[in-house]
C-alpha cells in the first residue's frame, strides 16, 4: 500500500499536477514582461508592481519542499547583502493551508517579503512546473532568468546573476 502521507509521494503528486495542467499556464522567455501579481502578504498586500525600479527575486516555495527550506538562509543572506542596492525578494507560498506556511515560517523566519498564494494562480501564471522556483525581474519588470531547484552549488551561479541584475543600467 502507498503512503501518500510521505513527502516523497506528495512531490511527486504536485509535480504531477503542475505537469498535467500545463495546458493553461505558459513558460515565461528571457526578456518577457514578469506578470504582475497582488497576493496577501504577512505585512499586508504584496503586489509585484509596486517594485517597479528594483531588481525582484521571485521564489515560489513550500512548506514540505526540501530545497524549499535550503534555500531561505541564502535568501535572507542576499536579501541582507543587497537590499541597499535595490533588490527586493519576495517569496511566494503555495501551501493550500496557511497553517503549514506560518509552521515553517516560525521555525525558518523569513527577512524578506511573504506572499501567499494557495490557488496556485500565480505559478500558472509564470509557467511553474516545480518547486522551487526563481525569477529574476530585472530594474524594468523583464525576466532575466528563470532557475529551478536549489541546492548549495547555485549560490554562486544565482548571486552573480543578481550582481549583474543590479549593475545593469535602467
Amino acid at each position: 500500500m502507498v503512503n501518500f502521507k510521505s513527502k516523497n509521494i506528495r512531490v511527486i503528486l504536485l509535480a504531477l499536477f503542475f505537469f498535467m495542467t500545463s495546458g493553461v499556464s505558459y513558460a515565461l522567455e528571457v526578456g518577457s514582461n514578469a506578470p504582475d501579481f497582488e497576493l496577501p502578504g504577512e505585512q499586508g498586500t504584496v503586489k509585484l508592481s509596486k517594485t517597479a525600479g528594483s531588481v525582484v527575486y521571485v521564489d515560489f516555495w513550500a512548506s514540505w519542499c526540501g530545497p524549499c527550506r535550503q534555500s531561505f538562509s541564502w535568501m535572507n543572506d542576499t536579501q541582507e547583502k543587497y537590499r541597499s542596492q535595490g533588490l527586493k525578494i519576495i517569496g511566494v507560498n503555495l501551501d493550500s493551508k496557511s497553517e503549514d506556511a506560518k509552521k515553517f515560517l516560525a521555525q525558518i523566519p523569513a527577512k524578506f517579503t511573504i506572499a501567499f498564494d494557495s490557488k496556485g494562480v500565480v505559478p500558472r501564471n509564470y509557467g511553474v512546473k516545480g518547486m522551487p522556483t526563481s525569477f529574476l525581474i530585472g530594474r524594468d519588470g523583464k525576466i532575466i532568468f528563470q532557475h529551478l531547484g536549489f541546492k548549495d552549488a547555485d549560490r554562486e551561479s544565482l548571486e552573480k546573476q543578481i550582481k549583474a541584475a543590479l549593475e545593469a543600467k535602467k
